[in-house]
């Protein structure tokens, strides 16, 4: 199902697919969308969770005011998203940027929050993080003659490497905003991407995780991110010094890198590793059998 929900005086769409118990609400990367899933669904998430995915604010379909990217402003839009809802608690999963607004989430209404599944992201990434991720945030704020020249640049893209799948082509494909002249733009805020990136770097990252006492998985993915010799976007002992200083939580290794960890042949590797997570009863919860 697809939606439009009205939450703090703007609209966030948001992809309902229907499965579950129990509901994991997931949360995108810095520039990225609610398709950006899509590879995780089709993986065998759906039907086994309900996954409700949001456009954050000045991303994909959902309205972009001038300024408002703080995590707090990103964290009112989803406690306002589960209260349209009606959801009192989920499992709140995340990737890159989405990651980390599910530890502040969980920091600051915890009541909501029964577990945490971060993908990709840490307390500390790698400290060349604005350079690894330039090429991909390039391609905001251009005008394309086309979908098919917006989609051929993509796939150059050296932190695709020539990876490819119908799921990811169709996360790049919801972005884009078409012309009349049948040029093409993408629909994110490249300002709001700035003011965010800024917000969430300045962030004390290392304090919250610490104060995080939901179970906890994170997930991380191994290759670089980039040319054969650019490094992942986070490194091994940034995530396992992230899990340390987390009161209950575990480390595993997916394969793939920061972005096709979500899609294709990858795909069921991570998604083996968050049903693992999500489908183990909480501490004194006994199942119905």
């Amino acid at each position: 199902m697809e939606r439009t929900v009205a939450v703090n005086g703007i609209g966030l769409h948001v992809l309902d697919h229907p499965g579950g118990p129990p509901v994991l609400v997931l949360l995108h990367g810095l520039s990225a969308n609610a398709h950006h899933f899509d590879g995780l669904v089709a993986a065998g998430l759906v039907p086994r969770c309900r996954a409700v995915a949001p456009d954050l604010r000045g991303r994909g379909l959902s309205d972009k005011p001038v300024t408002g990217y703080a995590m707090a402003d990103h964290a009112a839009d989803v406690l306002g998203l589960l209260d349209q809802l009606g959801l009192e608690r989920v499992v709140l999963g995340g990737h890159s940027f989405g990651a980390l607004l599910t530890v502040y989430l969980a920091v600051h209404a915890p009541a909501r929050v029964t577990k945490l599944i971060m993908l990709d992201g840490a307390a500390s990434m790698h400290p060349e993080v604005r350079a690894l991720i330039a090429p991909s945030l390039a391609r905001l704020g251009e005008v394309y003659p086309s979908e098919a020249a917006y989609l051929e640049r993509i796939r150059a893209m050296p932190f695709l490497r020539g990876y490819w799948s119908p799921e990811l082509e169709g996360a790049f494909h919801a972005e884009l905003e078409p012309h009349p002249d049948g040029r093409v733009s993408v629909r994110t805020s490249a300002a709001a991407i700035a003011e965010a990136l800024d917000h969430v770097l300045a962030e004390p990252w290392e304090e919250l995780v610490a104060r995080v006492e939901q179970p906890t998985l994170l997930v991380r993915a191994p290759e670089g991110y980039g040319p054969p010799v650019a490094p992942p976007i986070l490194r091994e002992a940034d995530a396992r010094g992230t899990v340390d200083r987390m009161r209950n939580a575990r480390y595993v290794e997916t394969t793939g890198n920061h972005l096709t960890m979500l899609f294709g042949e990858h795909a069921p590797t991570t998604v083996k590793a968050i049903l693992g997570f999500v489908e183990e009863a909480l501490p004194g919860v006994v199942s119905a059998t």
